[in-house]
């Protein structure tokens, strides 16, 4: 049996900046395996999407069902795959501020975890401060939309620096001797003594501490270990919603100050939150696969290749109260049937469409002024596959959004479904992100601690901080 001082199940932010951290404090000392069920960031190339600059669009239509996601698995976790926008705010994509107690502190932290990136290669020059005359016009806009507008500043990386900067931290890690152990699936953990068995389908391990940090994709995989290994958790919140593509100079006037605005609000329907997230200006819509066969969408930013749309997440954040919690299988019943729906691939429909309560067609599609960015879809009716509350949320604020994106209210609008955020539950715990059982550690997305690159980051450089002072 192999035989490891730390074994970190996930290698997205969290996983990673996690085994930095060890290793710049630990040196070689520390033993550290790295388990991902994908692959290494530079052969996570998904079929139906942008390749490279010199291979502009691929002419692939129908996903190829690859046996492990590359959107979804794989060095550098589903960000890699992404925009790659690093926000510089604690209490955006995760509550940092409120799990230590100390917005300076999470602050500082948030600075070193972006130190961290352009040690890496992250390039100096794309860094977004917004101009505070701008910032005010924008968050007169969003109140009279009656929304919020949170001004963030970021810093944006697009697919392929995200995957170079991956690659640079990956031979950093296998130069200090950190262990990858890419294509392995953890089946099981399990306590012993001594620490801990790690159960994979390429043989088992034994480490002394574990870093459980699985990202969106190993949500239900968590819920699962955390409920074998009796973990103390709480049930989360599921965001559910579309993506929304519009013309890019429907939201230029704001991604300019913002690339990635940040805007809130509550429907005047049902008090329920409607926020928008990763925003893609010159963009593409992308498909993500489930490991149940599930599907969703997603959208990712180049810095090089761009589209002419721009394309955001619309999501309504649902909470349930008992008896019933399972937040995770309420999400997973909506992709089942939107699967089903849509023929293996998601659904694409007119804003128009939608509102006459009618299901797209290709030619009601193709007379739009917005060429889809995804073309593995079915045209189909998003209210056939939506909660109707998901869906009147999701219409009363697109309605409110056209107040400071003029031309986004329109019947040539389109949305794809469903866009799901997993989340599922919350493992409870303390600043040192240990769980109730001795020697296991928790951070990132699957775990409901972040909810995007930066805090995800955040969470491993504080787990490991707790393994290197436990060790």
């Amino acid at each position: 049996m192999r035989e490891f001082d730390v074994g970190i199940v996930g290698a997205g932010p969290a996983g990673l900046f996690a085994a930095v951290e060890i290793v710049k404090n630990l040196g070689s000392r520390a033993k550290v395996v790295l388990f991902d069920k994908g692959s290494y960031v530079e052969r996570r190339i998904c079929p139906l999407t942008v390749k490279s600059s010199r291979n502009a669009l691929n002419k692939v239509t129908r996903c190829l069902e690859c046996r492990v996601c590359h959107i979804m698995h794989g060095v550098g976790g589903a960000g890699a795959l992404s925009s790659g926008i690093i926000n510089l705010r604690p209490d955006v994509g995760g509550d940092l501020d409120k799990l230590l107690g100390d917005w300076l502190e999470a602050e500082n932290l948030i600075k070193y975890v972006n130190d961290l990136f352009t040690l890496f290669g992250a390039p100096e020059n794309n860094l977004y401060i917004p101009d505070e005359k701008k910032v005010t016009e924008l968050e007169r806009l969003a109140a009279k939309a009656g929304a919020k507008y949170v001004p963030t500043p970021q810093r944006v990386l697009g697919t392929e620096v995200v995957v170079s900067v991956t690659n640079n931290i990956t031979k950093y890690l296998e130069g200090m001797g950190v262990k990858f152990a890419v294509e392995t699936s953890v089946e099981d953990v399990s306590k012993v003594d001594g620490g801990f068995k790690l159960t994979t389908d390429k043989g088992e391990y034994l480490v002394k501490r574990v870093l459980l940090a699985p990202g969106r994709g190993g949500a239900k995989w968590f819920q699962n270990v955390a409920m074998k290994l009796g973990l103390v958790i709480e049930p989360g919140p599921l965001d559910i919603g579309v993506r929304v593509e519009v013309p890019y100079y429907v939201t230029e006037h704001v991604t300019k100050v913002n690339p990635d605005p940040k805007i809130v609000m509550y429907t005047k329907s049902y008090d329920d939150k409607v926020r928008t997230f990763c925003t893609n200006p010159n963009g593409f819509v992308i498909q993500e696969r489930y490991d149940d066969g599930t599907i969703g969408v997603n959208g990712e930013t180049y810095r090089e290749v761009k589209s002419k749309n721009t394309n955001f997440a619309l999501l309504v954040t649902l909470r349930l109260t008992d008896p019933y919690l399972d937040v995770l299988e309420l999400g997973k019943s909506i992709a089942r049937m939107a699967t089903k729906v849509g023929m293996g691939k998601p659904i694409i429909q007119r804003l128009g469409d939608l509102e006459k309560g009618r299901r797209s067609t290709w030619e009601r599609i193709e007379r739009s002024v917005i060429t889809p960015t995804l073309k593995n879809v079915t045209p189909g009716d998003v209210g056939m596959i939506l909660p109707y509350r998901v869906v009147t949320n999701l219409v009363e604020a697109m309605a409110r959004l056209n107040v400071i994106y003029p031309g986004l209210y329109s019947p040539q609008t389109l949305i794809y479904a469903p866009e799901i955020k997993y989340y599922g539950v919350k493992a409870k715990v303390g600043k040192n992100l240990e769980t109730n059982v001795e020697g296991i550690y928790v951070a990132g997305d699957g775990v409901g601690l972040s909810r995007g690159i930066n805090v995800a980051a955040a969470t491993g450089v504080l787990a490991a901080r707790s393994i290197i002072e436990s060790l």
